[in-house]
């Protein structure tokens, strides 16, 4: 999986925003604020990734236990593929 193309991460303000643009505008109203792990994790998908993968990347630069790391990744996976920002 990897992240749409049809989303941005831009920084704003210091904050960072995902911001859908071309088709995913019109089916997405908003913009998303991103704390700082989402923007981690959304940074890392556009590469092509696997959850185990993010996993071991997210473990690698944060102090989180397995279980919390893998509960966190896949509710955040949930809310992207919902919103049609990922790509698999």
């Amino acid at each position: 999986m990897k992240a749409s193309k049809d989303f941005i991460l831009r920084e704003i303000a210091g904050e960072c925003i995902l911001v859908p643009v071309g088709a995913a505008a019109a089916k997405f109203n908003g913009l998303i604020t991103m704390n700082g792990i989402g923007t981690f994790i959304f940074r890392a998908l556009e590469e092509e990734q696997t959850e185990e993968s993010l996993l071991e990347c997210i473990l690698g630069e944060y102090e989180v236990s397995r279980e919390t790391a893998r509960t966190d990744l896949l509710e955040f996976l949930k809310q992207m593929r919902d919103i049609g920002a990922l790509e698999e």
